[in-house]
């Protein structure tokens, strides 16, 4: 028999302004002590040195975490001109150097060939999996590594600031998977004088933003009180990019049961995916057919 988890059964989302120095994992683990939840995830790996939002999913909200991964983000980041890294960041020792500075009107010319549907080389210390083994892991003894390009989507990609001649400010809007550390990367490469990441700062993903963000140390000192339950947001925040259909009381049941039911849909494609409500309370996720929700996720609280 399996063992029982222990926690509280608590549906929802917590939104944390991530500090440098912890993995998202570290803060995923301190959330849910500090909710004292049974179960709790995250959309969306930050790096250790990143900072900004990371939305933790808590209970029943982490089957909703896959919407908001594939959403679009914003980052903020600062590259240093002139010099590559073996980490593409500040991070990495460095490995080749320029003289060469680019003017604002280079950059911005460069970056419209990082814009739209581009294929990425995602950094040699990434989580990428190589034959079953993470490329950092390789990386640290030594192996350089050829790894796939993989597509990406970036909808904006703009200079916003020049602080001096050997970095610049940038902001990106882009879709599931980008690295921003392979964006620096290559605008050096195609600016002929390299470049890295100095800081990255997450700014949104989908729904989600720094407004009212917690960070850790408010998290911290309202760990396990009920003060801090104010703070969750609804589980259906991390489902508003899909359409959403209503089910009467008899559908909710036989939809939290994994059946097919009828479902009130307005303005829905045939085969299209959306979730379920019963008096805006999220019942379940799967694709509209013929007056029907085939579910594929349900939820149960």
């Amino acid at each position: 028999m399996a063992r029982k988890r222990k926690g509280r059964d608590i549906s929802g989302w917590l939104v944390i302004d991530k500090p440098a120095g912890l993995t998202s994992t570290a803060v995923v683990n301190k959330v849910r002590w500090a909710m004292q939840a049974k179960k709790a995830g995250h959309a969306g790996t930050l790096d250790p040195e990143a900072t900004g939002l990371l939305a933790v999913a808590l209970g029943e909200a982490t089957k909703t975490v896959p919407f908001i991964t594939d959403a679009l983000k914003a980052y903020e980041f600062t590259i240093r001109l002139g010099q590559a890294t073996n980490t593409d960041d500040a991070e990495g020792e460095v490995i080749a150097s320029s003289d060469l500075r680019p003017g604002d009107d280079a950059i911005k010319d460069a970056l419209n060939a990082f814009i739209g549907d581009i294929m990425q080389v995602p950094p040699q210390f990434s989580a990428v999996k190589i034959d079953g083994e993470r490329a950092y892991k390789r990386a640290r003894d030594g192996e350089e590594m050829e790894l796939a390009a993989r597509p990406l989507w970036v909808e904006e990609l703009v200079l916003t600031d020049r602080p001096d001649a050997d970095t610049a400010v940038l902001e990106m809007t882009c879709g599931k998977g980008g690295y921003v550390r392979s964006i620096a990367r290559d605008l050096g490469e195609a600016l002929g004088c390299h470049a890295h990441v100095l800081n990255l700062r997450r700014l949104w993903s989908g729904p989600f933003d720094l407004d009212g963000a917690l960070t850790m140390e408010e998290v911290e000192r309202l760990a396990q009180d009920p003060a801090l339950d104010a703070y969750l947001r609804p589980l259906e925040e991390g489902l508003v990019d899909l359409p959403c259909v209503t089910c009467p009381p008899e559908s909710a049941v036989r939809l939290r049961n994994g059946n097919p039911a009828m479902v009130l849909a307005n303005g829905v494609e045939y085969g299209e995916e959306c979730w379920a409500a019963m008096n805006g309370e999220a019942v379940a996720v799967g694709r509209y057919k013929s007056g029907e929700l085939h579910p594929s996720r349900v939820f149960v609280r």
